[in-house]
């Protein structure tokens, strides 16, 4: 747990952070600068989607620039209805009693009997409820600051200079098809910035991948250059405790240099880049061999040795499969492999997989788990999938030098397909896959990814040479 005082102008946390609010003030008053905001028109921002990730976001901004009310306005939108259940208003409870500030808060907004008779059973809670008084469904264990929640979803969006999407990428579309009509009449453009990893797979004309920002983009009309992508190689409660972490903001110039600033934070350093897509698309890659990793881990006890043959088949699977989205894949090879470890170490999807595995979860529930949220990986392994099983993608084989679409030769992406989608094989048909004597060394795989010409422009959309 993090604490804090204040010192002055300052916040100090007890990891050594330290809050200077005059240098939050000149952060907020240079982006009101560049919105054009004038004075006593507060700067809108709103998430959409109360996710863990989209909560820890919201939380964030809230407490850097909650305390300058008369110049922002911080809120997020959920969907109403959503009960608590009795097991999970229980741990609630004793998560509330552990921590002294968390009780002592609730006392004081007289917030704290109704979670005294949910524990009890007398009272149904609800995650739109409950997020107010900062506790995420997904993440019960850490308790974020108070939140201003709305859950009507017209009233959240329809005058946000910033919209945060914190959806799912399987929700996207759907939300933002919505949103767009509540902006037939807006006289100014909103900037969005998506955190959402997940990949929609287009196959007419050309086999191509959509991206969340393709998909608001369609959607809503707001131009490519006001929509970012925001990621890195973090853990969204970590963040929140204060825990070193670092992200991209990737998009335009015109705002991602002011958004990276903006964004900053002692323990959150936030870069910025141009290449928008590819990095949203490495953000979706690395969820899909996360799943088969904590297959790997609970299928044969945790054992360091086979989870290291399966990181080395699955590294050289997603190097190839970069090969074929970006014209310079070395550059992303850094925060690719950061990101796949972090989720690896400690990332829903990866628990997903050992769930499976031990058959603690059934695949009949979908990738909709209480508690966790969207698996995403889930969804991008049938995308992957479909796209590179195009023959208009064919590749030559290592070893008979045929044509062969580029998912022939990404063995665990298409085990995975079979447990995942079509339910064709079981779970430890990946140990089999590992195992296959005919299987090739992945370094065969990275040569031939890095000897040949495997790049395919249209996958991302862009024209071919």
């Amino acid at each position: 747990m993090v604490g804090s005082t204040e010192l002055g102008n300052h916040r100090v946390y007890s990891n050594g952070a330290i809050h200077n609010h005059n240098g939050f003030e000149d952060k907020i008053n240079e982006l009101r600068r560049m919105l054009g905001k004038a004075d006593g028109d507060l700067l809108r921002i709103v998430g959409v989607g109360a996710g863990a990730w989209g909560s820890v976001f919201a939380a964030l901004l809230q407490d850097s620039y909650g305390q300058f009310r008369d110049k922002v306005q911080v809120r997020i939108w959920r969907r109403p209805g959503k009960a608590v259940d009795r097991t999970t208003a229980e741990h609630l409870f004793e998560v509330i009693n552990s921590r002294e500030d968390v009780l002592r808060r609730l006392i004081r907004r007289c917030a704290y009997l109704k979670y005294v008779e949910a524990r009890l059973g007398d009272r149904t809670l609800y995650a739109d409820e409950i997020l107010k008084d900062g506790f995420c469904l997904n993440m019960i264990d850490t308790p974020l600051c108070p939140l201003k929640v709305v859950t009507n979803l017209q009233e959240a969006v329809w005058d946000a200079d910033i919209v945060v999407n914190g959806l799912p990428s399987t929700e996207t579309r759907e939300i933002f098809e919505e949103i767009s009509k509540y902006w037939k009449e807006r006289l100014t453009t909103p900037i969005i910035i998506s955190l959402a990893k997940g990949i929609e797979a287009e196959l007419d004309p050309l086999p191509r991948i959509i991206t969340p920002t393709q998909m608001i983009n369609q959607a809503t009309g707001v131009p490519i250059e006001n929509i970012l992508y925001l990621g890195g190689p973090n853990i969204a409660s970590e963040i929140y405790n204060k825990e070193y972490a670092n992200a991209r903001i990737c998009g335009a110039e015109k705002w991602r240099i002011a958004l990276a600033k903006f964004l900053r934070q002692p323990h959150f350093i936030v870069w910025d880049n141009s290449d928008l897509v590819t990095h949203e698309v490495m953000g979706g890659l690395k969820n899909v061999y996360a799943i088969g990793a904590g297959m790997i881990a609970a299928l044969t006890n945790e054992s360091a040795t086979s989870k290291s043959v399966y990181f080395a088949h699955c590294t050289s699977e997603m190097i190839f499969i970069t090969h074929l989205l970006a014209e310079e894949p070395e550059k992303l090879a850094g925060p690719l492999l950061a990101d796949t470890y972090v989720t690896l170490l400690k990332g829903r999807n990866a628990w997903y997989g050992q769930m499976i595995a031990k058959g603690e979860l059934s695949l009949d529930l979908g990738d909709s788990i209480s508690g966790k949220g969207t698996i995403q990986g889930v969804s991008a392994v049938g995308a992957f999938y479909q796209l590179l099983s195009q023959s208009s993608l064919n590749v030559l084989h290592p070893n008979d030098k045929n044509p062969v679409a580029p998912v022939e030769l990404c063995p665990i992406l298409k085990t995975l397909y079979k447990i995942l989608i079509t339910r064709e094989q079981g779970v430890r048909a990946i140990l089999q896959a590992l195992r296959d004597e005919n299987l090739n060394d992945p370094r065969d795989r990275i040569e031939i990814a890095q000897t040949h010409t495997i790049y395919r422009p249209s996958l991302l959309g862009q024209p071919c040479p």
